[in-house]
């Protein structure tokens, strides 16, 4: 299971890299980080335990950016704000979970903890 994102005052662990893929392999259905082409079973579930790891961490990190601009494009001070419906539309949300991310990205720049968007509300 994924460890929970760490907060403004705790350090972020490094996941491990996710080394670039080239076209030509990643157009390869069979092809997968190179996963395909480790034999021995225990190096294939540590590099595919590192990768899942370091995938959760980049949804997890992504989905916190995704909150602070939903939070700033709602802004009242905003002259261009955008409703949450307006959000919603443009990241393919719901109207209800566009609100949960505002207040997620709000509590984010305050620097309040908060466990994310699911647990809101």
């Amino acid at each position: 299971m994924a460890e929970p994102t760490p907060r403004r005052n705790e350090p972020r662990l490094r996941p491990a890299p996710l080394l670039f893929e080239p076209a030509e392999a990643a157009s390869d259905p069979e092809h997968f980080f190179d996963l395909e082409s480790i034999d021995d079973p225990r190096d294939l579930l540590a590099r595919a335990t590192e990768l899942a790891q370091a995938f959760r961490a980049a949804a997890d990190r992504a989905v916190e950016f995704q909150a602070v601009a939903a939070a700033q494009l709602a802004d009242p001070r905003r002259f261009d704000r955008l409703t949450p419906a307006a959000i919603a539309e443009q990241a393919e949300w719901t109207e209800d979970y566009a609100k949960k991310m505002v207040e997620f990205g709000h509590d984010l720049m305050r620097g309040v903890e908060a466990s994310g968007p699911e647990n809101l509300g």
